[in-house]
């Protein structure tokens, strides 16, 4: 379990991150036309996990935004925008703001991709939304970075993730 803040309140995460080095574990995800997405659609691929609680707050739309002007320069890595959000709001939301370059995938269905991958927020006012984490997945599938934002309004440090990827 990992202790996080919420404009300095501290709140608990169901889990930690995945450990370095281990295999990915899989997940189910609904895209924006609600279908499903597997880890193993992205096998060959480096990942970005961008996982966030909301696409509403100016945080997380400025991380989507950013990743989205990241993306468009790295080879063989897609960068996937992960939330409990509705798949309906994140196709609105990239459509309004030109997102083009991420995917965005909803754990709203089963929230089974929060307590795998130990980001699902267990207290506070942000119960059961997924708190603000980046995971890079290599091309043989095994977890080769995280980061777990210790103050969920805060950006996460893309220099650092950027720097895992090479």
């Amino acid at each position: 379990m990992a202790t996080i803040t919420l404009q300095g309140n501290p709140v608990k995460t169901i889990g930690n991150l995945p450990e370095i080095g281990t295999e990915a574990k899989d997940f189910t995800l609904t895209k924006n036309n609600l279908a499903k997405s597997n880890l193993s659609e992205y096998k060959g691929s480096k990942l970005i996990l961008n996982i966030f609680p909301s696409l509403d707050t100016g945080t997380c739309a400025a991380s989507i935004r950013r990743f989205n002007q990241i993306a468009a320069g790295l080879d063989n890595t897609k960068v996937l925008c992960i939330s409990k959000d509705l798949p309906f709001a994140q196709a609105r939301f990239c459509g309004a703001e030109g997102i083009e370059q991420v995917e965005t995938l909803s754990d709203f269905s089963t929230g089974s991709f929060g307590k795998a991958y130990g980001v699902e927020i267990i207290d506070g006012p942000l119960q059961s939304l997924l708190s603000r984490a980046i995971v890079i997945i290599d091309e043989n599938g095994k977890v080769s970075y995280t980061q777990q934002v210790p103050e969920i309004t805060n950006e996460p440090d893309y220099d650092d993730t950027l720097n895992h990827l090479k």
